[in-house]
């Protein structure tokens, strides 16, 4: 991969909506060419999503529980981590995981409507998979920065109503 396309990456991960004319100036190329670097990279799997970050809170009756919960699991032979974690992730509340190193081997990051959702997530179906020895669950209860974005939560309260 050459040093355009990774310097397109880079400006795509801090700003997702930046227009093709706008990263071929900034790259210096042509609008062709980023779409043809673009275009491969959504075909290698390197781009893999393009998102934006909400903040949850400013938006009326939509508000629900994260969740982080340390996994301690048994790796099976052969196979490591990977088993238990594509069964961990396939769980619709599960928005992230991740191997880690030190006192717990998995992070998993969920969501859910409620905290009783949110426990019974953990109790009914992370805790019950058989090479998972212990859970630690740690309820997020304000969002200061996420993905490199600042929640500016000393602004007015601007909220929107979302009506079922």
């Amino acid at each position: 991969m050459d040093q355009r396309a990774i310097e397109m990456l880079r400006i795509i991960e801090g700003n997702g909506r930046v227009t093709v004319p706008t990263l071929a100036k900034m790259v210096d190329t042509t609008e062709e060419e980023v779409n043809s670097i673009l275009k491969k990279l959504e075909a290698d799997k390197v781009i893999l999503s393009y998102s934006a970050v909400i903040d949850w809170s400013k938006v009326e009756k939509a508000e629900g529980v994260t969740a982080v919960i340390d996994v301690k699991v048994t790796p099976q032979r052969g196979v490591g981590f990977d088993e238990v974690a594509e069964r961990i992730y396939r769980f619709s509340e599960v928005k992230a995981l991740y191997l880690m190193s030190g006192a717990y081997d998995l992070s998993v990051v969920i969501e859910g409507k409620t905290m009783s959702e949110t426990a019974r997530f953990v109790s009914e179906k992370l805790s019950t998979i058989d090479t998972v020895i212990s859970t630690t669950t740690h309820f997020q209860l304000k969002k200061y920065k996420h993905d490199g974005v600042v929640f500016d939560q000393g602004e007015e309260d601007h909220r929107i109503v979302v009506t079922p």
